[in-house]
């Protein structure tokens, strides 16, 4: 698969003008030389990090969490609030979650990590005693969120090892401890058409709670006896079309505490009896999406985020009265990875704001105390003069109850502007994503060295919103969502202190496919756009992503193989459209992506150099579905910078012509 897509990247680059370079992991085509000043001046940007909360240690002190000290992101242990981050693994390529071993008798944890970007994700035990690694799963299928069993005996998680296509439930038990934590194998426990994950163990380790799940709009709860390997259905409501989101085990096994949509448009939390099957909602304050939940071990405490209208809010409930606990503020952002310590006395969490990289600190309960463990570099930067969004609503083409539809969206304005303000419009990927104010080393380097400002839409099909918002990009619905970007267009020719005449459009996955979209219906209203990992054909992206994803994209883009629908996948495509496309573009790729494949960037870039447009082109052979490795992002922050300088901040749209990078 490799060598035919880099055969046929050769082939592509033979039948254009730009001359094509290669540099170690990277292929560069049509990309000027970076200028040294951009490389010295972005440089401090992109030497800040983040650290992401993992697990807390239940034999001593401290907890893990995930850093990068040199290509990719690893995991660190932490013994004390502000303590030295010590390394743990050591691999190539990044490396995915971490949860420890609930017990005494065995030290360590588990994490998974795939090769190139592929997504193939293998499960491995990292042994605190040894410091070895040991692999875990077979070594070729795709292998996720695994989750020990209460007892330690046992772990469940997501694979698609029977059929490649079908994600099953499989449940291994690990070895003696002291001797061996090899299994012998795996077995399934739920087997079925679809994609089913695990969400948690019954505390006497007999069942598991288990989702299947159909799209962002629809997906079914059960409850698996591992002995019989029978399903039962949990609240199902007949005629109804639910989404759960998270679900867990009282500890007392009596109850479930899941988060659903099935009383209206937002996934709140509930609370079910197992014996008679009454639920009841527990959510506190306005009502919103839950994003996660987690119980403290003693079954005290149930802490929540709320997502309100993009801002992450936590909230903690007295199980026993049902009270809420007061707890101290926390600066806007997103906040994620819930998880009590051992003891219950405290929750642990990231916390990533605009001013602040993603850093890893807990909430003491008793004490209404804010801790902060870890204190991510930032390049030496002075993140006081970093900005921090508005949230505005703009209105858009078509109406909601009688009144004109807003879209929300969050606005980044350059602190010290001369005159009208460039603009790079940023759309989210999914497309059930949702752009929430975080850390952007490089938003912040464009808003105070280049001065441009940046819009983050949440267009229709986004996450957060309401269930009837998330749906309204549906299937034939598809270009209504670019129709919100031309209303943001409209909504920019408005502002005083923006020029309409200097807007860029840049997105990854879906938001490349959306960077496409807008850059063929408003050429004449865009200078340049940046598409990463995107879609540029529907069609073929849907006959060549992964056999594991396909059925669940039908679902949200519709299915190629209706004629109807075919049609239409393939009259709004950007490759069909590639003609209007008059305006410089920049395509990044990474070679292994298992959801949208190579052949997407390819064909893109031929399709419009083919009609006389210019493109910048750069493909990693080490990567998948965008970039995770330091020194290619580096080049590509670099190379991305240099075109919207050349294509934003000069008067006209027409730069020098492109050199060769090596």
């Amino acid at each position: 698969m490799r060598i035919r897509a880099l055969l046929s990247f050769l082939l592509l680059a033979g039948l254009t003008a730009p001359v094509l370079a290669q540099s170690a992991n990277l292929v560069i085509d049509g990309i000027p030389e970076v200028p040294a000043r951009v490389v010295e001046r972005l440089a401090p940007y992109q030497n800040a990090r983040a650290a992401k909360f993992l697990d807390w240690n239940p034999n001593g002190p401290g907890l893990i969490m995930a850093t990068r000290f040199a290509e990719t992101a690893q995991v660190h242990a932490v013994a004390h609030p502000g303590g030295d981050r010590r390394q743990l693994t050591f691999f190539k390529e990044p490396v995915r979650g971490g949860a420890y071993y609930p017990g005494k008798d065995r030290q360590g944890f588990l994490f998974s990590m795939d090769t190139g970007g592929a997504e193939f994700f293998q499960i491995y035990f990292y042994d605190q005693r040894t410091g070895g690694s040991t692999l875990l799963t077979d070594g070729r299928s795709r292998n996720t969120d695994p989750r020990w069993s209460h007892d330690g005996k046992s772990i469940a998680f997501s694979s698609n090892q029977r059929n490649g296509k079908d994600t099953d439930i499989r449940v291994m038990r690990l070895g003696v401890p002291g001797r061996s934590e090899v299994p012998g194998s795996s077995d399934v426990a739920v087997e079925g058409n679809g994609s089913y994950d695990i969400l948690d163990w019954s505390p006497d380790n007999r069942q598991i709670l288990v989702r299947k799940y159909v799209s962002a709009n629809e997906s079914h709860l059960y409850r698996c006896e591992l002995a019989t390997k029978k399903l039962v259905p949990l609240n199902d409501l007949p005629g109804k079309t639910i989404a759960y989101g998270a679900a867990q085990w009282s500890r007392d096994g009596k109850h479930i505490f899941y988060v659903s949509d099935e009383a209206g448009e937002f996934q709140n939390l509930r609370k079910m009896d197992l014996a008679t099957g009454k639920t009841r909602l527990l959510t506190q304050g306005p009502q919103w999406d839950v994003s996660e939940l987690d119980q403290s071990r003693d079954g005290k405490h149930l802490a929540y985020v709320a997502n309100e209208d993009g801002i992450s809010k936590l909230y903690v409930i007295d199980l026993k009265t049902g009270k809420p606990v007061s707890l101290p503020a926390l600066p806007i952002g997103e906040l994620s990875d819930l998880r009590f310590n051992p003891a219950g006395t405290e929750l642990g969490f990231s916390l990533n704001t605009p001013k602040t990289s993603g850093d890893v600190f807990s909430i003491h309960l008793a004490k209404k105390a804010v801790t902060r463990w870890t204190s991510s570099e930032v390049g030496g930067l002075n993140t006081d003069d970093f900005v921090v969004p508005t949230l505005i609503h703009y209105p858009t083409f078509d109406s909601d109850k009688g009144k004109p539809r807003q879209i929300p969206a969050f606005v980044y304005k350059p602190q010290k502007a001369q005159g009208k303000m460039p603009v790079i419009i940023s759309i989210h990927g999914g497309p059930e994503g949702q752009s929430v104010p975080v850390f952007s080393p490089m938003y912040q380097y464009y808003l105070k060295e280049l001065g441009i400002a940046i819009l983050e839409p949440n267009v229709r099909g986004s996450t957060g919103y309401g269930k009837t918002y998330l749906a309204l990009d549906n299937g034939f619905q598809r270009e209504d969502s670019v129709k919100d970007i031309g209303a943001l267009l409209d909504w920019i020719a408005t502002q005083p202190d923006l020029d309409a005449s200097r807007v860029g459009v840049m997105g990854g996955s879906y938001g490349g496919y959306m960077t496409l979209a807008t850059m063929c219906h408003y050429n004449s209203r865009i200078r340049a756009g940046m598409d990463m990992v995107g879609i540029s054909n529907f069609v073929t992206f849907l006959e060549k992503t992964q056999d594991y994803r396909r059925d669940l994209r039908r679902v949200e883009y519709g299915d190629e193989r209706d004629a109807q629908m075919r049609a239409f996948q393939l009259r709004i495509s950007p490759t069909t459209n590639a003609h209007k496309i008059t305006k410089p573009l920049f395509v990044g790729q990474g070679l292994n992506d298992p959801r949208v494949p190579v052949g997407e960037a390819e064909q893109i870039v031929k399709t419009v150099r083919s009609n006389g447009g210019k493109v910048w082109y750069l493909m990693a052979k080490d990567e998948g579905h965008g970039f995770a490795k330091k020194s290619n992002k580096d080049y590509y922050g670099r190379a991305l910078s240099y075109f919207w300088e050349q294509h934003l901040l000069t008067p006209d749209a027409s730069p020098a012509a492109p050199a060769v990078h090596k």
